[in-house]
């Protein structure tokens, strides 16, 4: 057979009952595959990982991209608390009609807690990769 039209997947209705548009060569929807060409789609399936394999990413620039994440999530970590030691002491001046008595203090108190925060993210950092050295000393 030279040619062969691409089969559709739907049936065309008539009055007596479906009737498959599906060559004979196909079964369930899949086409009857010869040994030859199960041999030759392992090749192919082989030939595939190899090139997958060849263009993996290098580990390091991971690393990198971890460490600019920490680095980034101890700044927002210190904003965010000056921000909000920023934000209630405004609005206790705000309210209270106060100098900005706690404006000054509680912008203090949130770069106090911006610190602290930022140290036990680095000492979590840190423990981290006390642990991961410790792992690759051990293999």
């Amino acid at each position: 057979m030279a040619y062969m039209e691409f089969p559709r997947p739907y049936s065309r209705l008539t009055p007596r009952g479906c009737v498959s548009r599906f060559p004979a060569t196909f079964r369930m929807g899949f086409a009857m595959v010869s040994d030859a060409d199960k041999e030759r789609l392992k090749q192919l399936d082989a030939r595939i990982a190899a090139a997958k394999s060849a263009r993996k990413p290098k580990p390091h620039s991971e690393e990198h991209y971890s460490q600019a994440h920490l680095a980034w999530r101890m700044v927002i970590e210190l904003v965010a608390g000056l921000g909000i030691g920023f934000g209630i002491g405004y609005g206790l001046d705000y309210v209270l009609e106060t100098l900005p008595i706690f404006l000054v203090l509680f912008t203090l108190l949130g770069f106090a807690a911006g610190v602290k925060t930022m140290m036990r993210t680095a000492k979590e950092a840190g423990s981290l990769a006390q642990a991961k050295q410790a792992e690759d000393e051990g293999n």
